[in-house]
């Protein structure tokens, strides 16, 4: 990564009219201290793991509702990591909640509750990387670092022109991103930064108009900033396909397992279900070995799609019932207890295609 790079514009001018702009137009978020106060580290690291992959809207709802049930980091790291799980459900990209209670328990138990300052140290913590690291840094100490998110990478891209096309441009955001961020407030810099990306520099039709760099825009000035960052064609997702096992017992309570720590949805509870393919959807009698126990299983119509990150999930559902129940590989869970387990969403949409077909979330005999 280079470590300097010369800049068509002079920082410093640059620096003073965004945090002009910033202190008139800042967004008011529940995780952002109020102007003039330094902000609370647990909440910037909370928001910043929360807000990965995710909206600002969607998150606010979560982070108010962590913070009443866990104030504080160790409050969070006393927590039942199932517990945490459940009030994760609906974010998706699990491993980032698992990584929050580990991350947790690590700054209650070995930093005494109290974050690390040193942007270096914040790597060293568990799903902590670059970008919410140098949050931290910024935002909670008010440390210079160049905070690097999506919102921020089109800003840069734009006002210097960057047309090489992403992930290989990074190396060069950052310089610029570093050349860009100030000694004073650069954590009102950092959230500058990222309002601006998120109100005024969008992906489509940015209010160039507005922008307090609009005169010093590169991209503007060459009427190409609605092409940057430029990007390379995504791959096409490949489809995987499976059977879920819907297992209800005499009292009617559901089979669920828990899926492997390591790996995708590491953690949380499960329908049982063939492996996951990229094959066509296999026949049921074709995957009875991997089915919980052995019972009149039926296949009911329609699939559950659902897209991950790196590929679309089909899963058909067998349903099937138990007098009993059997020494199985899982947990009986009631019906009307399922929205208090930790189910992803394509688990949540297995049970939602139950109700549906058979009723109740009950097999029909």
């Amino acid at each position: 990564m280079p470590d300097s790079i010369q800049l068509p514009f002079d920082p410093s001018d640059l620096q003073r009219r965004l945090i002009g702009w910033y202190d008139r137009h800042r967004r008011v978020l529940p995780w952002r201290a109020p102007p003039g106060r330094r902000a609370d580290p647990y909440h910037v690291w909370l928001s910043e793991v929360m807000l990965q992959q995710t909206t600002v809207p969607t998150v606010g709802a979560y982070f108010r509702a962590f913070l009443e049930r866990w104030p504080t980091v160790e409050d969070l790291a006393a927590a039942d990591l199932d517990d945490v799980l459940r009030a994760w459900a609906g974010l998706g990209y699990y491993a980032r909640a698992r990584n929050l209670h580990k991350c947790a328990r690590v700054v209650a138990e070995r930093y005494h509750g109290r974050f690390p300052e040193d942007e270096q140290e914040l790597r060293r913590l568990p799903g902590v990387g670059d970008y919410t690291a140098a949050a931290i840094a910024a935002i909670a100490f008010d440390i210079p670092a160049a905070v690097m998110d999506g919102n921020v990478e089109r800003v840069v891209a734009r006002v210097a022109a960057i047309r090489e096309p992403l992930p290989a441009a990074k190396p060069k955001l950052r310089a610029v991103a570093a050349a860009l961020t100030p000694a004073d407030r650069p954590g009102d810099h950092a959230q500058a930064m990222m309002d601006l990306g998120a109100t005024i520099c969008t992906p489509r039709r940015p209010k160039c108009i507005l922008c307090p760099w609009n005169a010093e825009c590169e991209a503007r000035r060459a009427g190409i900033e609605e092409t940057l960052p430029a990007k390379l064609p995504k791959p096409e997702r490949p489809t995987r396909r499976a059977i879920a096992f819907w297992l209800v017992n005499g009292k009617g309570a559901v089979l669920l397992r828990r899926r492997p720590e390591k790996g995708l949805l590491g953690g949380m509870m499960e329908v049982p279900s063939s492996p996951w393919t990229a094959a066509e959807m296999p026949e049921l009698a074709t995957v009875l070995d991997h089915a919980p126990t052995r019972t009149g299983w039926r296949v009911l119509p329609g699939v559950v799609r659902h897209t991950f990150t790196h590929f679309h999930l089909e899963l058909a559902v067998a349903v099937g019932r138990v007098g009993y129940e059997p020494p199985l590989n899982g947990r009986w869970v009631a019906v009307d207890a399922l929205a208090d387990e930790a189910l992803p969403t394509v688990m949540a949409k297995v049970a939602r295609h139950v109700f549906a077909h058979a009723g109740a979330g009950r097999a029909a005999s």
